[in-house]
């Protein structure tokens, strides 16, 4: 990309969704080792104004895409209009869509719960038939911080050398874990994608289509986790506020 949007110094690709798929494709043929994708929703936002490591992390990555509605429209707002939003869980299937129609894709899943990886992968290879999963692996808690653990995992990733790395741990160690170890990674590219691996394994559910159109699907998933991200989306919103109020008040546009 010639260009990026600023949206509280997050540097975001003004991507179409198409266009993001057709990228990301683009960077798994061209055969070249190290790239990823992070797709920063509301709360990325409030962690990268306060957190060092993840705004490390997002400057390092190929590519920035906008996950969720609420994106989309604080970025009207700061009159920098992004196209549309650009989530994992939905760039991940549209990936192996266009893989299915031409081509081979191996894919590894890392992270999830013990077990829902595999459910993931069974899942996956029974909707695509050109997509094979040639690992999976649920991280202990804490793993990021213990060396040899990353060692073994890199080791792991590295001896199947899959075109893409689905990494499903909880923002912000995904990403910079990602970012630490991209160049270790015998990987074409690495996508942060959060709960993607649950929702393809079937262990979480997706909003329904015209919640997830609506903006809405914050709403299914609060409900879904009450007690884990009603306070969050509390905290967020507050924090987004304020964010919006000190942009308007010194006046950037850009």
């Amino acid at each position: 990309m010639n260009h990026s949007v600023n949206i509280f110094g997050v540097q975001i690709c003004p991507l179409t969704f198409d266009e993001a798929a057709d990228t990301v494709i683009g960077l798994i043929v061209d055969g070249k080792r190290g790239h990823f994708v992070v797709t920063p929703n509301v709360n990325h936002l409030v962690l990268f104004q306060d957190d060092a490591d993840f705004r490390s992390a997002y400057g390092k990555a190929s590519l920035v895409l906008p996950d969720g509605r609420y994106i989309i429209l604080v970025s009207k707002l700061l009159g920098r209009p992004l196209p549309e939003t650009v989530n994992g869980s939905d760039l991940v299937p549209a990936i192996m869509d266009r893989f299915e129609s031409s081509g081979r894709l191996t894919v590894f899943l890392l992270g999830a719960m013990p077990g829902i990886a595999e459910e993931a992968a069974a899942n996956i290879e029974s909707r695509w038939r050109n997509v094979r999963v040639v690992g999976t692996y649920s991280p202990p808690v804490g793993f990021e911080n213990d060396p040899e653990e990353n060692r073994w995992i890199i080791d792991r990733v590295n001896e199947v050398s899959p075109d893409l790395l689905v990494v499903g741990v909880t923002p912000p160690r995904q990403e910079i874990w990602v970012s630490r170890h991209a160049p270790e990674l015998d990987a074409s590219v690495s996508i942060c994608a959060g709960a993607t691996i649950d929702f393809l394994a079937g262990a979480k559910p997706r909003a329904p289509r015209w919640m997830q159109r609506s903006g809405m699907e914050w709403i299914f998933r609060a409900l879904s986790e009450p007690r884990r991200l009603i306070p969050r989306y509390f905290r967020d919103g507050r924090a987004l506020l304020r964010l919006l109020y000190y942009e308007a008040k010194s006046g950037r546009r850009s």
